[in-house]
């Protein structure tokens, strides 16, 4: 492995996620982004396995 490895954030998975979703359902990148941390606060409890 390379020294140079960039650590994965979760806001970058959160970045991921959202183009993502915006690619398919045709809405902002930014738009699907508030969406998801909206909802962040209200799963609180849950994490993401990386």
């Amino acid at each position: 492995m390379s020294k140079d490895k960039k650590k994965i954030t979760k806001n970058m998975i959160l970045r991921s996620v959202a183009s993502s979703t915006a690619i398919e359902t045709g809405a902002t990148v930014k738009t699907i982004e508030k969406k998801l941390v909206a909802n962040k606060l209200k799963y609180k409890s849950l994490s993401l396995a990386i």
